[in-house]
């Protein structure tokens, strides 16, 4: 069952969408602290949000720009400010889509369903794993940025998949170490931080930079 998380201060307009939203099956949750959205994001895990511009305390461009910075997860704006700066907005922060408000429920769910269908019933079939422009092809184990195709070795290879396989989350150093040891070669962790520190400069040259961070004690995270 997919979970959508609903932020929306009108309370009327919040609970009809979850009642829509719990007839098509899906469990759906209402924001309670608006102060707290990214925490409240954090405890829920949706897999889709829903995200009014205008909220308490912040609008909804700034929390679209806080989950960005930790999730990929598919978010559609729902407001009434629906002129094309606003648009244009939501969509530069990282949206999927936009629907104006009044809207017609049916044409909600329907919006609902075709994103998490295009973003999760294929994600194990697909050879692309992508992240802020990065987009990793598991086919020819390459990475292409802006156009520009990266030559990646084996190692640096693996290190970016079990990144990008969890882009948004942290991975920790024995992951990653457990997935290069399926190689020929037994890395410990100089041999990891050596590596990273490879990947990232030749990151760093292609135009991203900082694309990986490093959570210390813990691991890294894109």
């Amino acid at each position: 069952m997919y979970k959508i998380m609903i932020i929306e201060d009108d309370k009327g307009i919040a609970e009809a969408i979850k009642t829509q939203a719990q007839m098509w099956n899906f469990e759906a949750v209402i924001v309670e602290d608006f102060r707290n959205v990214l925490g409240e994001f954090a405890d829920i895990s949706p897999q889709l949000v829903l995200l009014d511009i205008s909220l308490p305390f912040f609008n909804g461009y700034h929390w679209c720009s806080e989950i960005r910075k930790i999730s990929s997860v598919p978010i559609i704006f729902i407001s009434s400010a629906s002129d094309n700066m606003n648009i244009i907005m939501a969509m530069n922060m990282g949206a999927d889509d936009f629907i104006a408000k009044p809207f017609d429920q049916s044409v909600l769910i329907a919006k609902v369903q075709a994103l998490l269908r295009r973003t999760y019933d294929f994600a194990d079939s697909s050879p692309i794993l992508e992240h802020n422009g990065a987009i990793l092809n598991t086919n020819d184990n390459s990475l292409t940025f802006n156009g520009d195709k990266i030559e990646l070795s084996k190692n640096e290879y693996r290190i970016l998949l079990a990144l990008f396989e969890h882009r948004g989350k942290v991975v920790s150093r024995e992951s990653i170490m457990e997935k290069l040891w399926e190689s020929e070669n037994f890395i410990d962790e100089n041999t990891l931080s050596v590596n990273i520190g490879r990947l990232r400069k030749k990151l760093d040259e292609a135009g991203l930079s900082d694309f990986i961070k490093t959570k210390h004690g813990v691991g890294y995270i894109i």
